[in-house]
C-alpha cells in the first residue's frame, strides 16, 4: 500500500535531473539485494529508495543531499563506497595491515626453511 502510494506520488523529473538521478542510483546499495546498486535492483525496497532520491532531485537537492538523505535514512551500509573516515578506518586499512603481515609471516617461513635445509 505504501509502495504504491509511493509510487504514484513520484517526482516527475527532466532529463538532465534524470541522469543526475541515475548517477546516485549507482552509488547507492539495495538493503535487500546481495551487493546491487538501487539502479540493478527490482526489488521493493530498491523501487522505494529510488523514489527517495527522485524526490530529493525533484525538490532541488544536490546528488550528495540526495545521496546523503538515503543515507541518514539507511544507514552508511547502503554506500557502495564506504566513506573514509575515523569509526571505518579498520575497512580500510585492515585488508592492507593483513596482507602486510601475512606477507612477513610467509617470508619467515621460507627463510627459517631454507637455513634448516643447508
Amino acid at each position: 500500500m505504501i509502495f504504491a502510494a509511493l509510487l504514484f506520488f513520484a517526482a516527475s523529473l527532466t532529463p538532465e535531473q534524470q541522469a543526475r538521478a541515475d548517477e546516485v542510483y549507482e552509488t547507492l546499495r539495495c538493503v535487500a539485494c546481495q551487493n546491487q546498486s538501487i539502479a540493478e535492483s527490482e526489488a521493493e525496497i530498491a523501487q522505494v529508495m529510488r523514489s527517495m532520491v527522485d524526490n530529493r532531485i525533484a525538490a532541488g537537492d544536490t546528488d550528495e543531499q540526495a545521496r546523503q538523505f538515503v543515507v541518514t535514512h539507511y544507514g552508511e551500509y547502503v554506500l557502495l563506497t564506504p566513506s573514509v573516515s575515523p569509526k571505518n578506518y579498520l575497512l580500510w586499512i585492515g585488508p592492507v595491515t593483513a596482507l602486510a603481515f601475512g606477507g612477513f609471516w610467509a617470508f619467515s617461513l621460507f627463510r627459517r626453511d631454507a637455513k634448516s635445509s643447508e
